[in-house]
């Protein structure tokens, strides 16, 4: 008999026919009873209780945002009681933590802090969206001190992080007041140069927490220190934390992996940090770090469909800290820390992009159970809940020891060494919404009602689905239903209609076709078409941004061609572009020291036309603007009568774009005003005829400039058009130029490897180096860091958007004489920057020349009075005209 259970933990559950490792009651003893009980969880009729409905509570994520990874619910149970406080996001973003006090009552809950249609909450002081919540309970709760205080326990603390903040909670319970439970912010930390990507809580220290960023870094949090200020001052207080020193291998920094979670294992000082392609163990107990590999995911290859299989999902299993959950696309891996490399169990899934996972004893899903035969089932099993909120496709996984069998066997007695893990019976459905049928007529009416819906509509923002879920303690559930044969649980969810719900389960031996007349509430599936009991309004507004996903997804060129491959089947202008639209471009073109004749403009010429201060990349997109050519410009800029109109709330429209100003300077044309255009054209709103843009944005027009130059997908292999590269050539190009013709200031540092040359191009216009650089370079206060900034590496520095350059204007000599022809260049002596008026010339007279002499010296004494513009005066060598 072969002993070792490693081979057999190779063969996936629902993959290969007869697992090894897989077990049911059909495998015991035929003169036995079954062992392993019902793992099948049913919603039970009658048991579905509206808990508060607002429209403030949390509603589906836009399809175009981004897609719901995490759980939005979590509740804390207060201590020695029966009431409970749920936690979820609230606000018109999401981003304020909304929560409410549930007390059970002859079976029954009562809510606690909704008034009206909202609910108690408490700001984070940002407007970002909150994500997720992490709730620690305190298990040693400790008295507070102080005044404000007096009578007050520290239940637990909770964390709510967004993209790129982490905010702290505590909650206090007021003893022998009848008050409501207080929750108080006790700070945040706010990330700069990478987004957040998960946070969590040390389950042996309570007030430690973990956080993870998207490249890699992470920092931890005590708040022992910071919870005391928070009593003693009532300023919220900004968390540092401490980075942790994790060197990771080289495929951190690739591009291609992904940051996924963290967890503490069985160590306060040892934590496990998910990729998409790796699972790692950072060990923190000694002096330095040590990290090494749990599990790649090339040991799934061998049973696996996808050919670029990714983690998607990790968790903790058990409390003993050493066994992980772990899903990818298309497996669900359950592992140990003390077998790295080497899978306990797995099973095939079969669910769709899962993104959301979690662990529970299977005691806590059969609590109440009248039956006490399957007791030994129950306190030795685990159940995985996995799936996603995007589609609310849940599955349960059950697993634990082998069979018991005779005391004193071989099998025994090898089972209480290895400790194999088995899965028990195959996964099945978890109806976490109470609202779908699993009968093959409900869901083939639904596949057939999905089909039917226009292709731009996303189905799964047209069905109430689940936006969170908790599932409450034993005795909890056991005060809110009765006892039945086998047990079961009770669960409180958030809808995206904006409903907290409850509703129990009860485990059964199959899933029941509960088909929706069964139940007594309505459904609002996506084929319900009856409004009349839905209070809320439906209005949506889809705005089609396919070439904008591509353009931010890298696939831009890929999209056009494969577009421009297809025949047009929608309207399209029979006459060609006007010739006056022609003429006006060639015009300011030429005012600007264009030729007809071109290519890419020279960047002398590109910096003459700077006069207010742009950031390198502004001067980059000018030069790529102006060397466009004329037929593409045409499409950029155009009339109203050359567009066609767009159907937005069923009404053909014309859309406003900026007029293109007189003054001569280069596309995108930065100064401009807006048309005049109405919807309906009358006697009295003549349609203007003004030449306007841009209709289309630089990334399409330079996209399609390659492609009549030859370029397409079918030179991927050769190095395929690259936007970013090309505007990454020209910055390097101007920045160049910049630190050769302009005056910097000493906190500017422009270097260009790539960058040429340009001395003997500029040489004609600019003259002898001698002169007056006609430039400035100047880096503005506010994009300069501190030293703490550069501690705790919170800076984000690109000289293509920190550095401005701005032309210096001339000085001119003008004689007491001829004061009668003075215009607004007398304005230049005020400003560093040359001005441009698109004005006609104006002459001023004796009375302007004096109201001008008036405030140009008031100007100059608030000049004198302000350090920072002195400091720019010192460091640019700009001479400021004495009043």
């Amino acid at each position: 008999m072969e002993l070792s259970s490693d081979w057999k933990s190779l063969f996936p559950i629902s993959s290969v026919f007869k697992p090894p490792l897989l077990v049911t009651d059909s495998d015991s003893d035929s003169d036995s009873k079954p062992i392993l009980g019902p793992l099948f969880f049913n919603p039970k009729p009658k048991t579905l209780s509206l808990l508060f409905t607002s429209p403030s509570l949390p509603n589906a994520a836009p399809p175009f945002l981004q897609t719901q990874t995490h759980n939005l619910l979590s509740f804390l149970r207060l201590p020695l009681s029966n009431s409970l406080l749920l936690f979820f996001p609230t606000g018109p973003n999401s981003d304020r933590l909304g929560f409410l006090l549930l007390s059970i009552k002859a079976s029954r809950f009562d809510t606690w802090g909704a008034k009206d249609d909202d609910v108690l909450h408490e700001s984070t002081g940002f407007e970002y969206r909150i994500l997720r919540i992490a709730v620690n309970p305190n298990p040693n709760p400790f008295p507070f001190q102080g005044n404000n205080y007096n009578h007050s326990t520290a239940v637990g603390y909770l964390l709510a992080s967004t993209l790129c903040s982490v905010h702290w909670f505590g909650v206090q319970e007021i003893h022998n007041s009848g008050k409501f439970p207080r929750v108080s912010y006790l700070g945040s930390k706010v990330f700069k140069t990478s987004s957040v990507v998960y946070a969590c809580w040390s389950p042996h220290i309570p007030e430690e927490s973990v956080v993870l960023l998207e490249s890699g870094a992470l920092f931890l949090f005590d708040l022992e220190s910071c919870f005391g200020r928070s009593r003693t001052s009532n300023s919220n207080a900004r968390f540092r934390g401490t980075k942790l020193s994790v060197s990771w291998d080289a495929d951190a920094d690739s591009g291609n992996c992904k940051w996924l979670s963290c967890e503490f294992s069985w160590h306060p000082r040892i934590l496990i940090v998910a990729r998409s392609d790796a699972v790692f163990l950072v060990d923190l107990r000694f002096d330095g770090c040590a990290v090494s590999c749990l599990a790649k995911v090339e040991m799934l290859r061998m049973y696996t469909l996808v050919q670029n299989e990714r983690f998607l999902t990790f968790t903790m299993a058990g409390s003993d800290g050493f066994c992980f959950a772990l899903a990818s696309d298309s497996l669900l891996v359950l592992c140990d820390v003390r077998k790295p490399m080497m899978p306990l169990l797995q099973w095939a899934h079969g669910l769709d992009n899962p993104c959301h996972i979690n662990v529970f004893r299977l005691s806590e899903l059969r609590s109440n159970s009248r039956d006490d035969k399957y007791r030994w089932a129950s306190e030795s099993g685990f159940c995985i809940i996995l799936g996603s909120f995007q589609n609310c496709e849940f599955n349960l996984f059950c697993y634990g020891p082998t069979l018991p069998t005779l005391r004193g066997s071989i099998v025994s007695e090898v089972s209480k060494v290895l400790k194999t893990h088995y899965a028990w019976e195959l996964p099945s459905d978890l109806l976490l919404s109470g609202r779908e049928c699993q009968c093959g007529s409900c869901l083939v009416r639904e596949e057939i009602l999905k089909d039917d819906l226009p292709e731009w509509i996303d189905w799964q923002h047209k069905k109430e689905l689940a936006l969170g879920f908790v599932i409450l303690d034993k005795d909890l559930s056991a005060m809110l239903s009765e006892s039945n044969e086998f047990g079961g649980f009770t669960l409180i969810r958030l809808m995206s209609s904006g409903k907290l719900e409850s509703q129990s389960y009860c485990a059964s031996w199959k899933l029941k076709e509960l088909h929706i007349e069964r139940f007594h509430f309505k459904d609002n599936s996506l084929y319900i078409m009856d409004d009349e009991e839905y209070k809320f309004p439906r209005r949506f507004k889809y705005v089609k941004l396919d070439k904008l996903s591509a353009y931010l997804n890298g696939s831009l060129t890929e999209v056009l061609v494969s577009k421009l491959k297809k025949p047009c089947k929608g309207p399209r202008e029979k006459e060609s572009f006007s010739s006056e639209s022609h003429e006006i471009l060639c015009e300011k073109l030429k005012a600007c020291g264009f030729g007809r004749l071109r290519s890419s403009p020279a960047v002398s010429v590109i910096f003459n036309d700077i006069s207010l201060p742009a950031s390198i990349h502004e001067v980059a997109l000018r030069r790529l603007w102006a060397g466009l050519p004329m037929e593409l410009l045409q499409l950029a800029y155009s009339n109203y009568s050359e567009f066609l109109e767009v159907l937005l709330d069923q009404k053909k429209v014309s859309l406003e774009f900026l007029v293109v100003p007189d003054l001569p300077q280069l596309p995108p044309f930065f100064l401009r005003r807006p048309s005049c255009r109405s919807n309906k054209w009358s006697h009295k709103v003549q349609q203007d005829d003004a030449l306007v843009g841009p209709v289309l944005p630089l990334p399409i027009l330079l996209t399609l400039h390659e492609y009549r130059n030859g370029h397409s997908e079918s030179e991927e292999e050769a190095g395929v058009f690259s936007l970013e590269r090309e505007i990454s050539l020209q910055c390097d190009e101007i920045k160049q130029v910049a630190s050769e013709m302009a005056l910097s200031d000493s906190s500017c540092e422009l270097l260009g490897d790539q960058a040429v040359s340009l001395a003997d191009e500029r040489e004609d216009m600019w003259g002898s180096s001698q002169k007056p650089k006609p430039f400035c370079i100047y880096h503005p206060v506010a994009f300069k860091c501190s030293a703490m900034d550069h501690a705790q590496d919170n800076v984000f520095k690109d000289e293509k958007f920190d550095n401005l350059i701005f032309k210096v204007p001339e000085k001119k000599h003008v004689p007491n004489g001829l004061v009668e022809t003075v215009g607004p260049e007398l304005f230049d002596d005020l400003c560093p920057a040359d001005l441009r008026f698109d004005t006609s010339a104006k002459n001023f007279g004796p009375n302007e020349l004096k109201i001008y002499k008036v405030l140009k010296k008031k100007w100059s004494k608030w000049q004198d009075g302000f350090n920072l513009y002195q400091q720019f005066c010192t460091e640019s060598k700009f001479q400021k005209q004495s009043a």
